[in-house]
């Protein structure tokens, strides 16, 4: 591996780039790089300097929407919603319980772990 540097002042500096591409993360993505700068630091910096930060938000990402709707077909089979039709206010207030429900679970096991 041959590095190529750029002087700066009296100082040589090396070319280092990142080689991961950016890429587009989600509310738990988010949310798991804050738990990591603030709680992990050590882990974090580590993922960050290989270059694996990304990827790994990404696939905590993919993880918790996934486990989402595990557990929201698994809530609503247990505790059935209500017709939507006739009253939508106890369905939506029905759905953000068990939505508030499966998110609870989904931080705990991935995001903050």
């Amino acid at each position: 591996m041959e590095l190529t540097y750029h002087r700066k002042g009296d100082y040589l500096f090396p070319n280092l780039t990142l080689a991961e591409e950016s890429v587009q993360i989600g509310k738990y993505g988010m949310l798991r790089r804050t738990y990591l700068k603030e709680h992990r630091k050590n882990l974090y910096q580590s993922l960050l300097i290989s270059g694996k930060l990304d990827s790994h938000l990404q696939e905590i990402e993919k993880s918790a929407q996934g486990r989402m709707e595990n557990l929201m077909d698994g809530l609503l089979t247990t505790y059935p919603a209500p017709d939507k039709e006739t009253d939508p206010m106890a369905w939506t207030a029905h759905m953000n319980s068990l939505t508030q429900m499966a998110e609870e679970t989904v931080l705990t096991e991935l995001v903050y772990s």
